[in-house]
């Protein structure tokens, strides 16, 4: 009878131990899924697809069919093998992977825009790391048939205009189907894609290609915009095309002098806003700039490259949307752009991810929080906890 009691005392302790063990591992697991996980869906849930304006004739429900629901967002920058450290890969691939999947399944857009430098290395890649690279990509930004993703070229997927080559801009269009000067045409609204590192204007082979296409895309598109009974001989034979303004999508922002005039939480660092920007590095020249306004008088114009958020009009009526950076290595706040859009309309929201910050506060928080049950658990917890020990023993004696 003893030893069975004596057994049974002796077990007590040790199954404390493994229950106050057990507690402790679940809640470190509730803390890492909420912050590696839940986080995305708890944050992208309060997004809301902007409202569009329509006609006063045309019902809801017509109105809800019409409308594209477009995504949009840019600089990943897949980090490579020359720059990229494997845990900073790990720890950034996984944020824009769950951000970006936790956005499809809760938003459900019809399609996302990827506005350039989708990879941070594409400039230098080998064809193996470049495989790699695609291989990464293709599994973060996965898709279902319903939803429709576009990628643009970037100045680091291809190099700036001196580092651009024909092999570059080859194996980007083969894995993406990107061709500077396509229209992408969705429920009567007309995309337009530009390669804008080939907007150098100093008659390269593949800036005097790229330019030919937009021109061509120009006049079919300014040909379907005129009324019939003032059509001319110029348009007769060109294919007809949704009358509606375009909407450009590009990598570099037309030219403007600085940030200065930028706004918001995510816009430029105040001590980064009054630098002037350099022509054909951090945006377009005024000449490339002038030639993309005449040639399609958009209706809007979407833009990356920047890292931050900007809104400028040009010309004083065109709107155009620099998308800040999709990627925590870039930024504390990445945001991306929810578009509804119709022919004659579109309204925009910005939809932010989680602040890296406070996910770093959460992460501090939740130790500091251990560490007190650790220390009340083993009674270390009271100030005066040694020096009661101290005394009980010197009693004892």
């Amino acid at each position: 009878m003893r030893s069975s009691s004596s057994v049974s005392v002796k077990g007590l302790p040790l199954k404390r131990r493994l229950c106050f063990l057990l507690k402790l591992v679940c809640y470190v697991t509730s803390v890492l899924i909420y912050c590696e996980f839940l986080i995305y869906y708890v944050v992208i849930f309060q997004c809301r697809w902007p409202e569009v304006k329509g006609g006063a004739h045309v019902s809801e429900k017509e109105t809800s069919a019409s409308v594209l629901k477009a995504m949009i967002l840019a600089d990943t920058h897949l980090l490579g093998e020359i720059k990229g450290h494997w845990l900073d890969k790990l720890r950034r691939e996984w944020q824009m992977e769950r951000s970006f999947q936790a956005a499809l399944q809760l938003l459900q857009p019809d399609i996302v825009f990827i506005l350039g430098d989708v990879f941070d290395e594409g400039k230098w890649s080998l064809p193996q790391a470049w495989a790699d690279d695609v291989r990464r990509f293709w599994k973060m930004f996965k898709h279902p048939v319903s939803t429709e993703l576009v990628v643009i070229v970037g100045n680091h997927d291809i190099g700036f205009h001196y580092e651009m080559t024909a092999y570059k801009v080859k194996r980007f269009e083969k894995v993406f189907n990107f061709t500077s000067g396509k229209l992408i045409t969705r429920k009567g609204i007309n995309f337009v894609v530009v390669n804008s590192v080939a907007m150098e204007g100093d008659g390269c082979a593949l800036c005097s290609t790229s330019e030919a296409k937009l021109v061509a895309l120009s006049h079919k598109l300014n040909c379907s915009e005129q009324k019939q009974s003032h059509s001319n001989k110029r348009c007769s034979e060109v294919e007809k095309l949704p009358a509606s303004e375009p909407i450009l999508l590009q990598h570099y922002p037309l030219y403007r002098q600085s940030d200065a005039e930028c706004t918001g939480e995510d816009s430029a660092p105040p001590e980064e806003k009054n630098i002037p920007f350099k022509e054909k590095y951090d945006v377009l020249s005024r000449e490339a700039s002038q030639k993309l306004l005449w040639w399609f008088h958009p209706r809007l114009i979407l833009s990356g490259h920047t890292h931050s958020a900007c809104e400028v009009l040009h010309a004083g009526k065109i709107p155009e949307i620099s998308v800040p950076s999709f990627s925590w290595r870039n930024r504390n706040n990445p945001s991306f752009i929810m578009g509804s859009i119709t022919p004659t309309d579109f309204s925009l929201q910005k939809c932010f991810l989680p602040y890296e910050s406070r996910v770093f506060t959460i992460y501090c928080a939740a130790g500091a929080l251990l560490v007190i049950l650790i220390l009340a658990h083993f009674q270390l917890l009271t100030p005066f906890y040694f020096a009661q020990r101290l005394i009980s023993k010197h009693k004892a004696v």
